[in-house]
């Protein structure tokens, strides 16, 4: 009785991830074949022991097959990935970080690679990466500790990206701080060039 419960749970638990993955397709299908993709990003930095946040403005600008950037307050703050390397530009001070030699990067090199490919096939064997969906939100939530030797103080604890199904595009990207910190950027606007 035992392996007939274990069995069923497994099913369930495949016929689910099998589910979450035809939507994740779908909601990333608009990214595959294109050469690039444009959108407005508006950039919310928050900072508990601050009252207001931090606000401002920019653009999101993709290239396949495994390029970003996101460029805000005038490309004083930035996030960039260009294949495996980082570069962030936050308060006036640049970070550099390669997925390849930093474990925090991983997952999120591979979520935001598969959404620019159009194609998260191999996103299940990715450590860390949990895929949620309520309606035609899907929750994409990436936890850099997972399968991973912490050598040092990681500047993020996870990330957070959220797609829609049926429009097909990214609504937000969250990097979670330590404590209560984040910097979250949502988009709108988008233009997929063919």
């Amino acid at each position: 009785m035992k392996k007939i419960l274990s069995f069923i749970f497994l099913s369930v638990l495949t016929l689910s991830s099998l589910a979450q993955n035809v939507d994740f397709q779908k909601a990333v299908a608009k990214f595959r074949g294109t050469t690039g993709v444009t959108a407005v990003a508006t950039r919310v930095d928050h900072k508990a022991a601050v009252a207001e946040d931090d606000k401002a403005t920019g653009t999101m600008v993709i290239q396949s097959p495994d390029k970003m950037n996101i460029s805000v307050a005038d490309g004083k703050e930035q996030l960039d990935m260009n294949g495996d390397d980082f570069t962030m530009i936050m308060r006036g001070r640049e970070y550099k970080a390669n997925s390849k030699k930093n474990n925090q990067f991983v997952a999120f090199q591979a979520v935001l690679t598969a959404i620019i490919k159009g194609d998260g096939t191999g996103l299940a064997e990715v450590p860390g990466v949990e895929l949620t969906q309520k309606g035609n939100i899907i929750t994409i939530h990436m936890d850099p500790t997972v399968g991973q030797a912490k050598k040092k103080r990681m500047m993020f604890s996870s990330f957070v990206i959220t797609l829609d199904v049926k429009k097909g595009e990214i609504l937000t990207l969250r990097m979670n701080g330590r404590g209560k910190n984040y910097t979250e950027y949502s988009f709108s606007g988008f233009v997929f060039k063919k």
